[in-house]
């Protein structure tokens, strides 16, 4: 019963590596070493087809799919390890897909590694993982971030033309679909794919694991937070917002959606830890295709999906090491959408406004920017728009610099 189980992954596994493949920009991390390689990312963003094309061609490698619910029934791990050396004939390398769905799985983990194996890991919850490998194996780990598809990775699966209008095109399809492989691949329709994809995950991810009470407010929440990405709230907000009880109830439930890899969070910056603590955040969700499937609204909300299509792109930078990534507002309440630190510098600021045709929306974008870039002396100051590109400078009441305007399209392909 146990190999059929593995046998029949095993087939799955060879049918899928027939598919066609989107080369990932992401580079798989450790695998040439002795050191354990996890791949962690959002649901179906393509973690598990990354990790066997990186190393599913390789001889001697083992495969097993934790989110197979007769697999999370055997009892006696040495069973399964039993079952995969029967059916894959003794591999020296396994890769466990979804291994966070296991009881006390970094301790097998670990003694697997000591016994010799080379390991392969993913995983969708964000907090299980990073916790549990910092706790348990310290220094014998690479971590890799898989994400749903980025504008790069869409124009190596459908070439443009080199008419700039195509571009255009392409981005603002690539903005209002989101990403998600299967989405384009497949030619899903997003909105019904993403609700059940949305719907599965509240479920097994956060309602089952952490036993949640309340799984409609829960829901209620991520449906707020998704229709408002861009906004800033504190938990207090939240809790008002989402008509919970406590803080203490909107803080864990906004966590939860969090490690699930739904929404992330930007903080605000400043240069005092304390001031950062207390402020609030901006919201995010980690695919633009959410918001199409779950928000509520009632027009196409194109700047705040430009933004959140941003944001995506810059926190997949940070989660890489590259960069760590806040928002700014100043006492007057004037606000830069994204500000980037590298080790210790502010090296750029960032504003996305999607229509710039009012003078006085443009003028208040250069305002903030040139005000932030005083402040927290940077230089280099970038308005993401939909079209309008050029290089410019401003002056606004003893402050000035040079401001480039870049269309989204142009900006993703850097």
């Amino acid at each position: 019963m146990l190999q059929d189980i593995i046998a029949g992954q095993k087939a799955e596994m060879e049918k899928k590596l027939q598919d066609r493949y989107v080369e990932r920009e992401t580079v798989l991390k450790g695998f040439d070493t002795d050191l354990i390689s996890v791949i962690i990312g959002p649901r179906r963003a393509g973690k598990s087809f990354f990790a066997m094309h990186s190393a599913g061609t390789k001889p001697g490698i083992g495969y097993a799919n934790f989110d197979e619910e007769r697999l999370l029934q055997i009892g006696n791990f040495d069973e399964i390890i039993s079952a995969i050396r029967a059916v894959y004939q003794d591999p020296k390398i396994l890769l466990f897909d979804e291994i966070q769905n296991v009881s006390q799985w970094e301790i097998i983990v670990n003694r697997l590694h000591r016994h010799g194996y080379k390991l392969l890991l993913t995983g969708s919850n964000s907090h299980l993982l990073s916790s549990n490998l910092a706790t348990h194996l310290t220094g014998r780990h690479f971590c890799s971030y898989v994400f749903t598809f980025s504008f790069k990775e869409i124009l190596s699966l459908f070439p443009p033309s080199e008419i700039i209008a195509d571009l255009q095109h392409q981005c603002f399809e690539y903005v209002t679909k989101g990403g998600f492989p299967e989405v384009w691949v497949k030619n899903y329709d997003p909105v019904e794919y993403l609700a059940t994809l949305f719907d599965s995950i509240i479920l097994k991810d956060i309602v089952k694991r952490y036993h949640v009470r309340f799984p409609n407010a829960l829901t209620d929440l991520a449906q707020i937070m998704i229709t408002n990405i861009s906004g800033e709230f504190s938990n207090t907000s939240i809790q008002k917002l989402a008509k919970f009880n406590s803080i203490h109830t909107a803080a864990k439930y906004l966590g939860y959606l969090e490690e699930a890899f739904l929404l992330f969070s930007i903080p605000r910056f400043s240069y005092k830890i304390s001031e950062q603590q207390k402020a609030g955040k901006k919201y995010y969700c980690y695919d633009n295709g959410y918001f199409q499937a779950k928000a509520f609204k009632f027009s196409p909300k194109t700047g705040k999906l430009f933004k959140n299509t941003v944001a995506i792109n810059l926190k997949r930078r940070e989660l890489e090491g590259a960069l760590k990534l806040y928002f700014y507002k100043n006492q007057k309440k004037e606000e830069v959408d994204f500000v980037v630190q590298q080790e210790l510098k502010i090296t750029q600021l960032i504003q996305v406004c999607y229509n710039l045709s009012d003078p006085k929306v443009k003028d208040r974008e250069i305002r903030s920017l040139l005000k932030a870039g005083a402040e927290l002396q940077c230089y280099r100051l970038i308005v993401i728009t939909n079209d309008y590109e050029i290089t410019e400078k401003h002056s606004w009441f003893g402050n000035s610099g040079e401001i480039e305007f870049i269309p989204l399209w142009k900006w993703l392909m850097r």
